[in-house]
C-alpha cells in the first residue's frame, strides 16, 4: 500500500507553487506529486517526473516531513574536516614553537613533517593538499628561503667584465681564447 500524502495541501496548490519555484528540480517533483493528489497512480507519476516508482515514494516522504521545502535539491554535506578546534589550537601552538630537533628531528616545519606530527600525536592521517588548505585558512603562510647569491672577489668581476665576447666560430679557431676564458672562470 502506497504512502497517503499529506492533507493539507491539493492538486493545485501544489501546481501553483511549481509555477512560483526557481528550482527546476522542486517543480518537477511537485507536478509529479500534483498528479497523485489529482488521482494518477503512483508509476504516473514517476514517468512524469521521469524518475522510478521507488524515488517518488521519497518524495512523498520528504513532502510529508518538510513540505514543499523538502523538494529543493540541496548540496550534499561531504566529508567532515579531519581537524576539529582542539587539533587546530594543537597545530597552532607546534607552529609557533616551532620544531625541536632532538624530539621532531627537523629544524624547521615542512608540511609533510607536519603530517607525519598529526599522524603520531593524534593518529589524525591528513594529506599535504589538505594540510596546506587548512594552514592557509588558520592565517599561515608558506615561506620559503630567498636564495642568496654566493659573494664574488671584487677583482674578478672586473677581469670577467674585460674578456672579449667572441661567437662561437671565432673561439673553435682560436683556442688560446677559450683555454684562457676557462681559467678566469674558475
Amino acid at each position: 500500500m502506497p504512502i497517503p500524502l499529506r492533507t493539507d495541501f491539493d492538486a493545485a496548490q501544489l501546481r501553483a507553487l511549481a509555477r512560483q519555484s526557481k528550482h527546476a528540480g522542486q517543480a518537477r517533483r511537485l507536478l509529479a506529486l500534483a498528479a497523485v493528489y489529482a488521482g494518477a497512480t503512483r508509476a504516473e507519476a514517476a514517468q512524469i517526473g521521469g524518475v522510478t516508482r521507488q524515488i517518488v515514494r521519497d518524495w512523498v516522504i520528504k513532502f510529508n516531513a518538510q513540505g514543499p521545502d523538502g523538494l529543493i535539491d540541496r548540496k550534499a554535506p561531504g566529508q567532515p574536516p579531519r581537524l576539529n578546534d582542539r587539533l587546530r589550537a594543537a597545530l597552532a601552538a607546534a607552529l609557533e614553537s616551532g620544531p625541536i630537533p632532538a624530539i621532531h628531528g627537523v629544524v624547521r616545519w615542512r608540511i609533510i613533517d607536519l603530517c607525519q606530527w598529526l599522524w603520531e600525536e593524534f593518529r589524525v592521517g591528513i594529506a599535504k593538499q589538505t594540510l596546506s588548505r587548512e594552514l592557509r585558512a588558520m592565517g599561515f603562510r608558506r615561506l620559503s628561503a630567498r636564495p642568496r647569491i654566493m659573494p664574488r672577489p671584487p677583482g674578478r668581476l672586473r677581469i670577467l667584465k674585460k674578456l672579449p665576447r667572441h661567437s662561437g666560430r671565432h673561439r673553435a679557431r682560436q683556442g688560446r681564447c677559450r683555454g684562457r676564458h676557462r681559467d678566469l672562470v674558475r
